[in-house]
């Protein structure tokens, strides 16, 4: 199955929230015929689009390769949050690979939200970014654990986060649902298809050339490499892939150690006042259930929830129902509430929940695999490679000498047996285990 055209019109956006509220760039026209570059992307999402941009900035010709649109993916469809660190906590860190490698790893992630920042404001990039993510505890002994944490932080790396008990966190979040949990304000939240192509926009000026619509079939290896779409083909003396979950048949390394899932989100309708029901503070929320829910509320006051349950590649047929059930589990009191918009995106995961950054040959760079984790990562990533390709790997070096285990079954059987092990991480949840 090509999960590129499994759940989705070939060269459109989905049909989401993001979608309505952002204003397109102009298609760009896909690769016609033969053309040579210093440097050849694949995806144009947050990975290829900083990877680009930043190769350009620094004065190489660069073609970049998309095969729907630019921020298609899940750089264009994601719950928006701009986390701290890693997707692994710190203490989870530094007992993967010691505490001076995961300080190094918080300075990166650190580096990553900054990176982040900077982009916005370099090119004001109108995305509504807006500071704090909290971490919502659904018993006591998560409250307890992450009361530690902030602890932990606070000690140890000098990073401030608040601390709430369940009738303090209700001031933040009047669900039932949640026993506690702590604030970051150092993390942020924002409209991620807007950060996608404000970036698109920011590299075509810097002289990319980016073509739409030209999905590539075929890498052989060489000096140069060639790199064939459909409607041509591209030589280059590097290249960059940030396929992310939609990598295909592209390369059997990477496959074999990143899983692309899906995830789903709503918006509902604008809840006007109703808004103090869901969030007191303009902050994001993401839960500790081993399916979670994130949620925040849009600039026009409606709530934006990810959350549900799906195996297999293929979108449910009503994401509406199946998100709905663990929103109401949260707000149950927005019953009533219409779901105007309901869409299904495709990232993907690796077994550490590390991004996956690898030399695939002499002059083949992959980075993907950002677990949920990324907004900051996949930009900073881009970046690395970037660097990477100018002989400066410091920062790239770091990920990819991280241990990356290969799913078990293979490629062909890792989506059941990944399906098997969720299923029972989510009856744990449902059960309170």
């Amino acid at each position: 199955m090509n999960l590129l055209y499994a759940n989705d019109r070939k060269g459109e956006y989905p049909d989401s929230w993001y979608a309505a509220t952002v204003d397109p760039l102009p298609r760009f026209a896909p690769l016609a015929g033969a053309t040579k570059a210093d440097v050849c992307v694949v995806g144009a999402g947050y990975t290829g689009l900083s990877a680009a941009l930043h190769l350009a900035e620094a004065g190489l010709d660069v073609v970049l390769l998309e095969a729907h649109r630019v921020g298609f993916g899940a750089s264009g469809r994601n719950g928006g949050q701009l986390g701290s660190g890693q997707r692994l906590d710190q203490v989870k860190l530094e007992k993967l690979v010691g505490v001076e490698r995961a300080r190094q790893f918080w300075d990166l992630g650190e580096d990553a939200k900054a990176l982040v920042r900077g982009l916005v404001d370099r090119y004001g990039i109108a995305c509504h970014l807006k500071d704090g993510v909290a971490w919502a505890a659904s018993s006591e002994a998560s409250r307890r654990e992450l009361d530690d944490y902030a602890d932990h932080m606070s000690r140890r790396y000098g990073y401030a986060m608040e601390t709430f008990d369940a009738e303090a966190f209700r001031g933040l979040c009047p669900s039932p649902a949640y026993c506690g949990g702590i604030l970051d304000m150092g993390a942020a939240h924002l409209h991620p298809l807007a950060l996608a192509i404000g970036l698109a926009r920011a590299a075509e000026q810097a002289g990319v050339r980016i073509h739409e619509r030209s999905e590539v079939h075929d890498i052989r290896q060489g000096s140069p490499l060639r790199i064939a779409t459909g409607g041509g083909h591209v030589e280059a003396d590097h290249l960059i892939l940030a396929c992310n979950g939609y990598l295909g048949g592209l390369d059997r390394q990477v496959a074999a150690r990143v899983m692309p899932i899906n995830n789903f989100v709503v918006a509902t309708e604008p809840l006007g006042a109703r808004t103090a029901e869901v969030l007191r503070r303009d902050v994001a929320v993401a839960d500790d259930r081993f399916v979670v829910n994130y949620f925040r509320l849009s600039h026009d006051g409606r709530l934006l929830f990810g959350g549900g349950e799906s195996y297999g590649y293929r979108f449910p047929r009503d994401i509406r129902a199946v998100v709905s059930k663990p929103m109401l589990e949260i707000y149950p009191h927005l019953a009533d509430v219409k779901l105007d918009y309901a869409w299904g995106g495709t990232l993907a995961i690796t077994m550490k929940r590390m991004p996956y950054l690898a030399r695939l040959g002499d002059r083949v760079l992959s980075a993907s695999g950002y677990s949920g984790h990324g907004l900051g990562n996949a930009v900073q990533a881009g970046r690395l490679m970037a660097e990477a390709v100018r002989g400066q790997s410091a920062g790239f070096d770091a990920f990819a000498a991280l241990p990356s285990p290969r799913f078990p079954g293979g490629v062909g059987m890792r989506s059941p047996l990944l399906a098997l092990a969720m299923s029972w991480y989510a009856l744990r949840d449902k059960l309170g285990l």
